[in-house]
């Protein structure tokens, strides 16, 4: 495994190089559909033993992203999931924003408020 110079990051297959991308990390993966295939189950087989050592329920979702350039039902979950992923993250991340904002306001008023009396 190594590192890419691109400073974006993504989850997916790259289509122009054939490498698994998870974040900044790049796999190389075999052009074979059918070993794409045959490894993707086996992390999710793999996974599902994940209490025992060695194997970790960390290789479910690295199977279900592996088996989304394949698999057109596995790419719609992956897909799905991200958007919830992001919508979740934007929910999460405006209140804080949100909250600065109106509370600079509301300092304002309270300064505004204290020079008028």
């Amino acid at each position: 495994m190594g590192r890419s110079t691109e400073e974006t990051s993504h989850f997916g297959i790259d289509h122009k190089t054939g490498k698994l991308a998870i974040g900044r990390w790049r796999i190389a993966m075999p052009q074979s559909r059918a070993a794409r295939i045959g490894i993707g189950a086996g992390l999710i087989l793999g996974g599902c033993l994940g209490f025992l050592p060695i194997l970790g329920f960390w290789m479910i979702p690295l199977g279900g992203l592996v088996l989304s350039h394949d698999l057109p039902f596995a790419r719609r979950l992956r897909r799905r999931w991200s958007v919830k992923w992001a919508k979740r993250r934007q929910k999460r991340d405006a209140p804080a924003k949100r909250g600065t904002e109106a509370e600079a306001g509301n300092s304002d008023v309270h300064l505004q408020n204290r020079l008028l009396r």
